[in-house]
């Protein structure tokens, strides 16, 4: 597996992970009636030190995708944030992860002072504990937050991981 910059040819096979992510409703807040035009101009950073889009790729097949940047402009701007999806049949094989790292490794290279995970639905519990494994904590829960299509409406972790400490 290797992790690269987003392509513009890579978006055919990026699309399909995050329409069925967005879609399943049970870990990304947005919306499930997202278009492809939006779902493109929601995930593609601009490729700058402001963001980046990455992809992981397996002999050509994207596995998953990565988007990383500016948690907050202005006085907040000193702390990155990310996302991640992994396609459906790359689960378990520790695309997340590597994915996760790479966005650490990014946001250190770039300055910022840690990494910030606004929404993290308290019911996702493999990214909870993966997140954990790579030093970041739950600083707070918005308790009902978020409407999961089968366990109702459950907490969104606010996640830290702090650079200095980890």
């Amino acid at each position: 597996m290797i992790i690269r910059a987003f392509q513009d040819e890579d978006w055919s096979q990026v699309w399909p992970i995050v329409r069925q992510v967005v879609r399943a409703k049970d870990t990304f807040t947005y919306d499930p009636a997202m278009t492809e035009a939006d779902g493109r101009a929601t995930w593609i950073e601009p490729g700058d030190e402001s963001g980046l889009t990455v992809v992981a790729l397996d002999e050509g097949r994207v596995l998953g995708s990565a988007k990383m940047g500016r948690n907050r402009p202005g006085p907040g701007a000193h702390v990155s944030t990310a996302s991640f999806m992994v396609a459906a049949h790359a689960r378990g094989r520790g695309v997340g992860r590597a994915l996760c790292g790479y966005a650490l490794d990014w946001g250190r290279e770039h300055g910022y002072s840690g990494m910030q995970f606004n929404a993290v639905a308290a019911s996702n519990t493999h990214a909870v504990h993966l997140y954990e494994s790579l030093g970041f904590l739950i600083v707070g829960t918005v308790p009902g937050a978020f409407e999961h299509p089968m366990l109702g409406r459950v907490g969104l972790h606010v996640m830290y991981c702090d650079f200095a400490r980890n």
